[in-house]
């Protein structure tokens, strides 16, 4: 025991002991669920935003297997009315999918994983059901009849078997294995009290459909309430700027730019709220110096392949995004899947969600896409030099040649080079817009990114 069921706050005490921004509002908003039809959580969110700090809050807060008292005492969540009333009472089973992430029966493996340590306290417990997932359940609803507490299930990067195999079945599997333990008329209501995932992609769906259509899915598109959660909002950033004595502005102009849609009750309105990467802000007061770390935080040779896929029209809107366009986006076709990616808007939806871009919904149907800040823009800048596809290459080529040609004063390469960049990169219908013409500008001058300050507009009186 104390591994994946009824683990201890070992995680959350070591998160403690560094530098902690308080996100622990979060548990108040699953407090609010519990006893709910509600009670499900899927809260997805890129690489370095704090999925495993959320996870371990949680944790250490619903897990009968340790007293958390004075361990959140002063932070947000000890100042909510549900503090005392869900203070570690619960079971807990606390998963990290990373840990399985190169098991092909991966149901099976998890299975056995939480099986072995419910044995620990009911020995053989569930042995009279066939098939690992029948015996979990079976178990788990004698261990809830045992102890009188009902299962809060924490699982951290649950899309691992959906972005690491490529198995269609083995991921199927696993996702019908949740199905079992979350839709189960017969064993939920009974056994669980809530669970919260977390990882990158949605839940996936099968078909058209999710099959866990039970839960509610909180995004990077659209995380709703969890929007303060899942980054630094301006005012956290206000405050590290000025206890580490970093630039705000060079901050915000680094690692700003994700903008969500939230409801702000207090005010009873609809707001955007603005999000900062946290792993990026951290790293910038670390080392006293604000600079993209981006890369150390997801691997670049992962956005490369989806730069080369020349999808209908997929070269044109990367280099759009560069130059500082926005680029509409149908996300409602992409089935949260990596390895099932075949039009454009599918790559698009995948960069939202692993941060490349900020999405905002503009109707019911279709949304705009942007690079969110200077530091992934500069990540795509290299992922577009690096390219394997010619096309390109050639682009940044001539975005070299450019920037030479203006430098030297050459009008007439200037005007020949723009003239070109612009017949590319515009569709006919939009080829005189103004912000058409901007973007088409700033993709054209890619190369002066690396060693210039790039200005779109000065303020005028």
């Amino acid at each position: 025991m104390g591994t994946y069921v009824n683990p201890g706050n070992d995680g959350f005490k070591r998160i403690l002991a560094g530098e902690y921004v308080d996100k622990t509002g979060l548990i108040a908003l699953v407090n609010g669920k519990i006893g709910t039809y509600d009670s499900l959580v899927c809260s997805t969110r890129p690489r370095r935003f704090g999925k495993t700090f959320a996870a371990e809050s949680l944790v250490a807060y619903y897990s009968c297997g340790c007293d958390s008292s004075e361990l959140f005492e002063g932070l947000a969540i000890s100042r909510d009315p549900s503090f005392g009333e869900h203070l570690n009472v619960y079971n807990v089973v606390r998963l990290d999918m990373m840990e399985f992430r190169d098991i092909a029966d991966v149901a099976d493996a998890v299975a056995e994983a939480i099986l072995s340590e419910v044995e620990e306290v009911l020995p053989g417990v569930g042995a009279k059901r066939e098939g690992c997932a029948d015996r979990l359940c079976g178990a788990l609803a004698d261990f809830v009849d045992a102890t009188g507490r009902k299962f809060v299930f924490v699982i951290d990067e649950w899309d691992v078997p959906v972005r690491e195999l490529r198995d269609k079945k083995s991921k199927e599997d696993w996702v019908y294995f949740l199905r079992l333990l979350f839709k189960n008329a017969n064993f939920t209501p009974k056994v669980v009290a809530a669970c919260y995932m977390t990882g990158i992609l949605p839940i996936m769906r099968l078909g058209t459909q999710s099959s866990l259509n039970n839960f509610w899915e909180y995004t990077f598109l659209n995380p709703g309430p969890c929007a303060p959660y899942v980054g630094f909002t301006e005012a956290e950033v206000e405050a590290l700027a000025a206890r580490h004595h970093m630039d705000m502005a060079e901050l915000r102009r680094l690692y700003d730019g994700y903008e969500f849609p939230w409801f702000d009750k207090a005010a009873g309105e609809h707001k955007v709220k603005r999000i900062y990467a946290p792993f990026s802000v951290m790293c910038a007061c670390d080392n006293r110096q604000a600079d993209s770390y981006w890369v150390d935080s997801e691997p670049l040779g992962s956005l490369l392949s989806y730069v080369d896929m020349d999808f209908d029209g997929l070269r044109q809107a990367i280099v759009q995004v560069v130059g500082g366009a926005s680029v509409r986006v149908n996300t409602r076709t992409f089935g949260n899947d990596m390895h099932d990616v075949r039009i454009a808007d599918n790559v698009l939806t995948l960069l939202c969600h692993l941060g490349y871009l900020n999405y905002l919904d503009v109707d019911p149907y279709m949304g705009k896409a942007r690079v969110p800040n200077e530091e992934i823009r500069s990540e795509l800048r290299n992922a577009l030099s690096q390219s394997r596809h010619a096309e390109v290459a050639r682009i940044v080529r001539e975005s070299d040649a450019l920037l030479r040609a203006t430098l030297d004063m050459g009008e007439d390469a200037v005007s020949e080079a723009m003239a070109h960049a612009h017949d590319w990169g515009c569709v006919p219908t939009y080829y005189n817009d103004e912000q058409s013409l901007r973007a088409e500008v700033r993709a054209a001058y890619i190369a002066a990114e690396d060693r210039y300050a790039s200005v779109c507009e000065l303020p005028s009186g």
